[in-house]
């Protein structure tokens, strides 16, 4: 009796650890999602900034690395096949909006970068949050 008892906890403490396992492989991608975001956002916000201090090639620079987070998180959105549509069609604005600054590029006139940077910064900003992964606000 003690030998049925003793194999069916430890077929019992199996199914949890295999399911912890499972629980815990997942956390990483959903960690890395939130860093993602984070780095569009700052990036997002640092390109707009600049733009008010006129650096066409800060603008270039922080529009790029937005483009950059965005795509990544497009591919791990994508790879988990999960039904956030709406999040993947603001993260592909913003590196739509992305490519239009840096074809405009570095000899323009910082204020003609601002317009497709703001739109940039407003479709990271609404996938954020679509994706639920944006911040409290300071106050």
């Amino acid at each position: 009796m003690s030998a049925v008892m003793l194999v069916g906890l430890a077929t019992l403490s199996f199914s949890f650890v295999s399911k912890e396992s499972t629980v815990r492989a997942s956390e990483p991608s959903s960690t890395s999602l939130q860093e993602q975001a984070d780095g569009l956002i700052r990036n997002v916000d640092e390109m707009v900034a600049h733009g008010g201090m006129g650096d066409a090639k800060a603008i270039i620079h922080h529009c790029g690395e937005a483009s950059r987070y965005a795509e990544e998180m497009v591919k791990q959105l994508s790879a988990s096949g999960s039904r956030r549509d709406d999040a993947v069609m603001s993260l592909n604005e913003v590196i739509r909006q992305c490519r239009r600054v840096s074809e405009i590029g570095t000899h323009a006139d910082p204020g003609q970068l601002l317009n497709p940077a703001t739109k940039a910064r407003a479709a990271a900003q609404e996938s954020v949050k679509l994706l639920g992964l944006a911040k409290p606000k300071k106050t």
